[in-house]
């Protein structure tokens, strides 16, 4: 019963981590359409649009598909957020064209470090709902 439980904990906390994360970067979509050097953040209209749908995304996967395709769309997720992260310390111009963020002094460190965070969010619950094979089950014959 008790490996039963760990399971079941195991299964909601990919599906919740999905609603959670998707809530927020529905949250920081939408603020950055008014608020657009929040915190020192980048939020151009582009980036707040991949919010939304990153963001409506986890909601899709958090609310209404099975744990495995939940489980595989944070490890997809997780892997985009944190190459983006690390492509925007290493190439901050190319990630400033694709943003459209066309400031001469912009400085994308704040950015980069959300997109690493997320990644690492999105990939440690992904990895950690992998399925358990459940322990055989003596047959008594």
């Amino acid at each position: 019963r008790q490996k039963a439980e760990i399971t079941l904990k195991e299964v909601s906390m990919v599906k919740t981590a999905c609603k959670i994360l998707g809530f927020v970067l529905i949250a920081a979509g939408i603020v950055g359409f008014f608020k657009y050097d929040l915190a020192g953040f980048h939020l151009t209209t582009i980036h707040n649009i991949v919010h939304l749908v990153t963001g409506g995304a986890a909601l899709y996967f958090g609310f209404t598909t099975t744990v495995a395709a939940a489980r595989m769309f944070c490890l997809i997720m997780g892997a985009i957020y944190l190459i983006l992260g690390v492509v925007g310390f290493i190439a901050p111009t190319l990630i400033t064209a694709i943003i459209q963020a066309h400031d001469a002094d912009v400085i994308m460190a704040p950015d980069n470090i959300v997109h690493l965070l997320f990644g690492a969010a999105f990939l440690i619950v992904g990895w950690l709902a992998v399925p358990q094979p459940s322990a055989p089950t003596e047959s008594k014959a």
